[in-house]
């Protein structure tokens, strides 16, 4: 290694050399909203991905619901578990295509940071009561830029943001005609896909282990494309999407036409027959409940909300109370809705001033 070469440097050259010329180059980044120091030893990709994991708001996605709430037995999956899924995913497609890994895994890690506890049901509740309505991808994005850090941020780079802002898809096409609503990086479009390839497959896996479903429950026309297993689904999804992003000379991540629309159909299936389900709408119900009476109750007692913790001034009230209960865990959010709606236990020899 020369004197003034960096190890920092030595991963850009590597980057140079490896990776296709539609990639983006860390040493190429459009950069951070304030400007800092490089580390003499990661790229900004890298700093990104560290920062979003040394978190605070990543270490409660450990307590966040993916689609079961609160379950007992330890191998459903949680917010965590998914994001590790998309990252791993993810990578793994931006590998066999030679795009920036680091970006990559950033932008995974990232872009569910902003979720409700509860999960999607959380959303639809702050979606109902707050003004101006609640989307996750926004309030990721909020996260890294304000909230974190007691209100400075994470300071992360234009690419990592653009990534996390830009993943959702809700019930809208995988493959929109306007690429607009895309990523501006390829690395952002592999994350967007990944998520979806992650969470059409556990969340059957989970359905199955909750009993709401079996394996043959999946239509044939699903199963006949994809596979009839987990790992042989999630195979067969990787591999198309190398494949179809390579029949388009790279200019976006793609999926062949049939797979695309088997997964836009296993999609559609696990909305009518798993976040529709009798039993799984009635527990999301309630969840919705609890949240909606904490949003109300904190709105009117603006003085219960940890301020400084939610990097707001107090003069802003309805996105002080929005950002602090989309930033709790689903244990603590009942915690705090046990705490002010249900009567404590009266311990002994305790005196409340009645009958005293």
């Amino acid at each position: 290694m020369g004197a003034m070469t960096t190890f920092r440097e030595q991963t850009q050259g590597r980057e140079r050399g490896f990776l296709c010329e539609k990639a983006v180059l860390s040493s190429a980044s459009r950069g951070r909203e304030r400007d800092e120091p490089e580390c003499p030893i990661r790229t900004c990709f890298q700093r990104d991905r560290d920062r979003i994991i040394h978190s605070k708001s990543f270490r409660r996605l450990k307590r966040k619901t993916q689609v079961f709430l609160k379950p007992q037995d330890d191998h459903y999956r949680t917010r965590l578990t998914h994001t590790l899924e998309v990252g791993q995913i993810a990578r793994t497609i931006a590998r066999a295509l030679r795009l920036n890994e680091d970006l990559v895994e950033a932008i995974a890690m990232g872009h569910d940071l902003g979720h409700t506890p509860f999960g999607h049901s959380g959303e639809a509740a702050l979606e109902e009561v707050h003004p101006g309505g609640f989307s996750h991808p926004v309030q990721s994005l909020r996260v890294v830029d304000v909230l974190e850090k007691d209100g400075r941020g994470l300071n992360l780079t234009f690419e990592v943001r653009d990534g996390i802002a830009k993943h959702s898809k809700g019930m809208k096409e995988l493959m929109p005609s306007d690429r607009s609503d895309l990523p501006s990086t390829l690395e952002g479009q592999i994350v967007r896909i990944s998520d979806i390839i992650a969470y059409v497959n556990h969340d059957i896996d989970d359905a199955v282990r909750a009993g709401i479903l079996t394996q043959r429950s999946i239509p044939g026309e699903i199963t006949s494309v994809l596979g009839t297993t987990h790992s042989g689904r999630i195979g067969t999804m990787v591999k198309d999407v190398i494949t179809a992003t390579g029949d388009v000379n790279m200019d976006f991540v793609a999926m062949s036409d049939e797979v695309r629309r088997a997964t836009e159909e296993f999609r559609a299936f696990l909305h009518r027959e798993v976040y529709s389900n009798p039993a799984s709408v009635a527990e999301f119900e309630k969840a919705k409940y609890v949240l909606k009476q904490l949003y109300a109750y904190y709105l009117e007692h603006p003085d219960k909300v940890p301020v400084p913790a939610c990097g707001q001034r107090p003069d802003n009230r309805n996105q002080v109370v929005c950002d602090y209960l989309a930033g709790m865990t689903d244990d603590y959010a009942i915690a705090c809705y046990q705490e002010i709606f249900l009567p404590h236990s009266w311990a002994r020899g305790e005196s409340k001033g009645v009958l005293a």
